[in-house]
């Protein structure tokens, strides 16, 4: 190989490494560059301080991390809210102000077929980018072959609403979520095989899945550039029933026993650049995870310090 080919190479590879890293939701060229180690990028959840206004969390944002937001709707949080009650503009300049771009918006209640006021309105305050985190219809009880119908469906009904995501530059991550169609570690595989536009994928949320680390890693490998966005998460019995705050918090990155190493270690070989969501859900929801403030940034920080632990 000739020294203008490798200088050629290198070139390139470092501008995959500074331009690519920063593209939501897709595999990057970065994968050229093996020595270039893999930075997760990091999105804040706004509903982990309840209800909190965006002028008392968005300064958390660097503090944690992270350089994107991820809106919240009640009764999970009340941030998405107040770009009706605040305006456009107002929250545009809010996220200027603090150096945070609007990476995400949860869109549980508008469901797959309604985002396309939710997409329009994105990328009037940030561009091209963001992704509107939603469900899918159905039960989870279909398999094999009626399942694969049923998936094909739903990406048939899907098209106005995949055709609006090209237009403004948005992605629909569709999580697997309980008592849906896309819920199984089968119905996740197919989804991301027969979704053929780039614009459409995966939310893996290792909640509602079995806690099985290897099988975390294994479906970021198989999803690949299908995974759009990554919930750190895991299912514990303080999810849903009102119990100590200790137990409530076994949700978080390096409490419960979920093994988040084959995850991790599979994100940074897929060189994945889309954000990566340390999460989790208090009982009831809508409250912060901690009080005060500071204290939730600070467990925040402490799964974040678990997981790069996880990559050596």
């Amino acid at each position: 190989m000739s020294n203008g080919r490798l200088s050629r190479r290198a070139v390139l590879g470092g501008a995959a490494a500074t331009a690519g890293l920063r593209v939501i939701g897709s595999r990057t060229a970065a994968a050229d560059a093996p020595n270039i180690r893999w930075q997760p990028r990091y999105i804040l959840a706004s509903a982990m301080y309840g209800s909190a206004t965006l002028p008392e969390i968005l300064p958390e944002v660097a503090r944690t991390g992270a350089d994107i937001i991820d809106l919240w709707p009640p009764p999970h949080g009340t941030q998405r809210q107040e770009i009706d009650t605040l305006g456009e503009e107002r929250v545009k300049q809010l996220l200027a102000e603090h150096g945070v771009k609007l990476g995400s918006i949860a869109c549980y209640k508008l469901g797959p077929f309604n985002l396309a006021d939710e997409f329009r309105m994105a990328a009037r305050i940030a561009g091209p980018g963001v992704i509107l985190v939603t469900g899918a219809p159905g039960k989870g009880d279909a398999t094999g072959d009626d399942l694969k119908a049923q998936i094909r469906d739903f990406l048939a009904k899907l098209a106005p609403s995949v055709a609006v995501a090209e237009e403004t530059g948005g992605v629909i991550a569709i999580e697997n979520h309980s008592n849906s169609m896309i819920v199984s570690p089968d119905s996740i595989r197919w989804f991301g095989e027969l979704a053929t536009s780039d614009r459409v994928g995966v939310a893996l949320a290792p909640h509602h899945l079995p806690q099985d680390g290897a099988l975390m890693g294994a479906l970021a490998r198989d999803l690949g550039p299908k995974l759009k966005f990554v919930y750190a998460q895991q299912h514990v019995k303080g999810s849903k029933d009102k119990l100590p705050k200790d137990d409530e918090l076994l949700q978080m990155p390096g409490r419960g026993p979920l093994d988040f190493g084959p995850l991790m270690r599979q994100l940074a070989a897929l060189h994945y650049a889309g954000p990566l969501e340390i999460f989790m859900h208090p009982v009831p929801r809508g409250v912060p995870i901690l009080e005060p403030l500071p204290a939730i940034t600070a467990e925040i920080n402490r799964a974040r310090a678990y997981l790069e632990g996880l990559l050596g």
